[in-house]
């Protein structure tokens, strides 16, 4: 077939963009092309924001969804879409969602997608794709997406006709949140897209007004496609939003855990980030917590979870608490790598596994008792069934005992005196500012993971790393979707200088947006966590060491304020100028020149 793929930018499509925009109808949006069913069926399912970056491929996506008031937050990288897909869903408790466009745009996703994947973020990704009647042979931006991105997502839905689009988001945003939660792919091919006036037009151009045998069978063919493809859309219905049921763990485990605990003289509890996927029951969860009593440490979307200063709350020593525990639940925590494969927690204690994910809750080690189903809900479960007990009065003050003593040794640090800014004095010092309702953001390996020991979300849902996967380059997406989640929050992403480089671009993107995040690049001038045990075990630095860039001065170069801080006395100022910065709505970075410290010698994971 002698057929040429529509123009990538819609600018240049011809009549394919011709009479493609949609149209307000009263109150309602017509649907007037396939954009228009996605984003009908995106707003049935109360998403309020698209993150995307733009192409041809999906560009009547954008315009319906912005006809119908969902506001689009445009990036400069796909992968910043997906990951503020994925931020946004984790604060949300529904389903991000991100729209790019084919080949090249959907590949740029993949590392933002094994992210959202491993930390088990429901989002749904929808991909433009070569026009149906033109895949496999060499269209503009054509190859085989499925093979690319199923590994990555719980379903990718190859879509042919336009009346499957409403129905197919509908299921993706359940099939997301269902059982363990993670990313749905929609394939949306372009000739979906637009308007059926338009499509047909461009097939009968394609095909031509020959007379011969080939040219009146490629007309036939393409007419029965077309047929096929626009078939039943004018009735299409728009789903709404699916009631998910949550997976709940059995009455047998619940009490098994609750006798478990019960008797047990020196209990503990670990909770992570799956614990708290269910985010409308946050603070429920909390409750339970406090109700149970039994010493906590907190990790991933959990930290937070009680608040700055919960008696309950361990920030230290766990690996020792662990072994010295005699019952521990880990609830939404897996034996990975983290919990050294499941040898911090000793094999005589009684091991509880709450988990949505049976193959998690087994990871690396057996529990005693495997609590399948969600983890924050067996929590909410046990509170009922365990009380306070009094007898951990003596085991809860020698965990608090360990963690003054950790806090006192960080204070001692914190005061060497150095060249440039001690990063635990600045952490202190960015503990005290922040305000009330901060959301930290991290984004990094030595400076961020120093962050983790000093500074204390302030509640709920108010930390975002990225979780197992180690993804450095979450920073600026993670930050756009917790503004467009959390509007009016004070902001704060803490970059590594080597981290920062993914987000720099995204500058733009918060400044032409109107966000307003503060943001801290640690500049020690290296990529100083794999440095550490480099240079101890080879004896050499090669590709760990950076230059003391002004990123202040790139981010004025965007539109943002920019300030560098070289010295301890210059970082109380410059933190309250940067807050005030923030509060009058411009984007504002902390150049912070950092000395170097042993405080994290020989933490290398693998």
């Amino acid at each position: 077939m002698a057929l040429s793929a529509p123009a990538a930018d819609p600018a240049a499509a011809g009549t394919l963009a011709r009479g493609g925009s949609a149209v307000q109808d009263g109150s309602a949006t017509a649907l007037r092309h396939g954009g228009d069913h996605v984003a009908a069926a995106l707003q049935a399912q109360g998403t309020t924001v698209v993150f995307t970056l733009c192409g041809g491929h999906i560009s009547p996506i954008l315009a319906g969804a912005k006809a119908r008031g969902l506001r689009i937050v445009d990036t400069r990288d796909e992968a910043t879409a997906v990951f503020a897909a994925d931020a946004h869903a984790r604060l949300s408790g529904r389903p991000g969602v991100a729209a790019v466009t084919a080949g090249p745009g959907i590949a740029n996703t993949i590392t933002a997608l094994k992210n959202a994947q491993l930390a088990q973020s429901p989002l749904v990704l929808i991909a433009g794709a070569a026009p149906t009647a033109l895949q496999g042979r060499g269209a503009l931006q054509d190859i085989d997406q499925r093979p690319l991105v199923a590994p990555h997502v719980k379903r990718f839905f190859k879509l042919r006709r336009v009346a499957e689009l409403g129905p197919a988001v509908a299921e993706a945003f359940a099939l997301a949140l269902a059982g363990v939660p993670g990313p749905v792919c929609l394939e949306c091919p372009v000739d979906l897209l637009y308007d059926e006036a338009s499509i047909r037009q461009w097939y009968a151009e394609a095909a031509g007004k020959g007379t011969g045998l080939a040219d009146r069978a490629l007309r036939w063919y393409l007419e029965r496609h077309a047929e096929r493809m626009f078939a039943g859309a004018a009735q299409a219905a728009t789903p709404g939003a699916r009631a998910v049921a949550l997976p709940t763990a059995s009455d047998g485990a619940v009490a098994a855990a609750a006798k478990a605990l019960g008797r047990a003289e020196r209990p503990l509890l670990v909770i992570g980030s799956q614990a708290v996927v269910n985010a409308a029951r946050a603070e429920a969860l909390a409750a339970a917590v406090g109700a149970l009593g039994i010493p906590v440490y907190l990790s991933g979307m959990a930290r937070g979870l009680l608040g700055r200063e919960h008696p309950l709350q361990q920030r230290h020593a766990r690996r020792n608490a662990l072994r010295e525990a005699d019952a521990v639940l880990l609830a939404g925590v897996p034996c990975d790598f983290r919990l050294d494969y499941g040898r911090h927690v000793r094999r005589s204690a009684t091991l509880i596994a709450a988990n949505r994910s049976a193959k998690d809750a087994r990871l690396n080690r057996r529990p005693d008792i495997a609590a399948i189903g969600d983890a924050g809900a067996c929590i909410e479960a046990l509170a009922g069934r365990v009380g306070p007990r009094s007898q951990w009065a003596a085991w809860r003050a020698t965990l608090a005992g360990r963690d003054r003593a950790r806090e006192a040794e960080i204070d001692e640090q914190a005061a060497a005196p150095g060249e440039f800014v001690n990063p635990l004095a600045f952490f202190r010092a960015m503990e005290a500012a922040a305000a009330d309702d901060a959301i930290f953001v991290a984004d990094g390996g030595d400076f961020v993971a120093t962050a983790s020991y000093v500074l204390r979300p302030r509640g709920p849902l108010a930390w975002l790393d990225p979780g197992a996967f180690g993804t450095l380059g979450v920073g600026a997406g993670f930050a756009l979707g917790a503004a467009t989640a959390r509007p009016g929050r004070e902001l704060w992403i803490v970059f590594g200088d080597g981290a920062c480089g993914w987000s720099l671009a995204e500058i733009d993107s918060f400044v032409r947006q109107g966000f307003a995040p503060i943001m801290v690049v640690g500049n020690d001038a290296g990529w100083t966590q794999i440095a550490r045990e480099q240079v101890k075990m080879l004896k050499d630095d090669v590709a760990t060491v950076l230059a003391r860039t002004d990123y202040h001065r790139v981010a004025e170069g965007f539109g943002a304020a920019g300030l560098c801080v070289k010295t301890d006395a210059e970082v109380p100022a410059a933190l309250r100028e940067a807050q005030a910065i923030a509060r009058g709505g411009r984007a504002v970075l902390l150049n912070v020149w950092l000395e170097k410290t042993a405080f994290r010698e020989g933490s290398l994971s693998m």
